[in-house]
């Protein structure tokens, strides 16, 4: 059984049904649905972790740095696309109280000011309880800013479609797991982990970054998150190129694990994208390969 953040009908709903017609059990929050994988009631669940618009989901993060240890299995990549929805003979200009998600508010703020300057938008917990309450007679609302699958499974009809500000906007997922061997390397792979200093002192990050560029190692994605110990205290998400059995990367783990004061392995797992990273001549698996065999020929001549 596998769960996601739900209800039924968000953008996380779909990004599940992409991958898996399996039955999935929604949960009201983040939290409560990683907490499901690592209490055994699911087998993994589907979570939000980065958008191409607002960054990274903050309680995904902060969930996956700290407890007991989680994986990333998989991810996914949705175009995300808001439409106006309204009860059946609602019109465009029928609209005063609009209900959303806060991401899709922001999402669609300048579409909001351009057409519907006098609207009031409440920001409420997902695009499809939003869709839940607008299809109720008697709500107060008269429209939610949501995605089609929402609008539809609601009985909802579009007012205005393609609202977003951004048309390229995209929301990243991660199918998230109980600790387990990590998927073969495809060679268009990515590594994400938690990277916790010993103390904040200068050059501290530096140190961190050092341990990726020395080795070629290209991050897609780094943030800073409070470890909630005190005022000043970070550690630091990253999303890195590569898999943990390449060489490069192998070494930059070790790296890591020498100079911090703990390293959060959270799965290696293909690219969405498929996108292959460009190497540097010195750091292919057969330029690796190559040093090990010189190195073992100076200990036995």
């Amino acid at each position: 059984m596998l769960g996601y953040f739900g209800p039924a009908g968000t953008f996380t709903h779909q990004a599940l049904l992409s991958v898996t017609d399996e039955e999935a059990i929604p949960f009201a929050t983040v939290a409560q649905a990683l907490d499901a994988v690592r209490g055994g009631e699911v087998t993994a669940a589907m979570v939000p972790i980065e958008n191409s618009v607002e960054g990274g989901v903050s309680a995904t993060l902060d969930i996956l740095a700290a407890g007991k240890r989680l994986m990333i299995s998989q991810e996914v990549l949705l175009p995300v696309q808001f439409n106006l929805y309204a009860r059946p003979g609602t019109k465009l200009g029928d609209v005063k109280r609009v209900i959303t998600h806060p991401h899709s508010a922001a999402q669609t703020r300048h579409w909001m000011i351009d057409n519907l300057p006098a609207v009031t938008v409440t920001e409420g917990g997902s695009n499809a309880a939003a869709a839940q309450e607008v299809a109720d007679p008697a709500s107060k609302y008269d429209a939610a800013i949501c995605g089609e699958v929402a609008g539809k499974l609601y009985g909802l009809e579009p007012v205005a479609s393609e609202i977003a500000d951004n048309s390229s906007a995209v929301t990243r997922f991660v199918l998230v797991c109980l600790p387990t061997e990590p998927p073969h390397r495809t060679g268009a792979d990515k590594t994400t982990l938690v990277a916790y200093m010993h103390a904040d002192h200068s050059g501290a990050l530096l140190e961190i970054l050092d341990q990726f560029a020395s080795r070629g190692v290209n991050l897609t994605r780094i943030e800073s998150r409070p470890t909630k110990t005190g005022l000043g205290n970070y550690c630091f998400s990253i999303d890195a190129e590569g898999h943990l059995r390449d060489p490069r990367l192998a070494e930059t783990l070790e790296g890591l694990h020498r100079i911090c004061a703990e390293v959060v392995f959270l799965g290696s797992y293909p690219r969405a994208d498929g996108v292959r990273p460009e190497i540097a001549r010195g750091f292919t698996d057969e330029d690796y390969a190559a040093s090990r065999a010189w190195y073992a020929g100076l200990l036995h001549p």
